[in-house]
């Protein structure tokens, strides 16, 4: 698998997380998750960074991508493989 700097705040239970988990996966890369689930407190973090309360909340290296709409449609375009590249 590549490594890259990708970082995804989520929660186990939100479908928005699994789809953006599933896409990640398909690009074969791997990533890390800050569960607000497991750290609770992270989410003012998630917040501070980002201005959304919403997850999932993805980076990728300093980039905030946003969530998993957000995550998708990059891919329709053809601009997420080049950001991972």
């Amino acid at each position: 698998m590549k490594s890259h700097a990708i970082v995804m705040y989520s929660t186990a239970s939100c479908p928005f997380c699994m789809a953006a988990r599933n896409l990640l996966r398909s690009k074969n890369v791997i990533w890390t998750e800050v569960s607000l689930d497991a750290e609770p407190d992270k989410r003012a973090e998630m917040i501070s960074r980002t201005g959304r309360r919403t997850v999932p909340q993805i980076f990728i290296g300093d980039e905030h991508i946003g969530g998993f709409d957000d995550l998708d449609a990059l891919d329709q375009e053809g601009v997420l493989d080049r950001m991972l590249s």
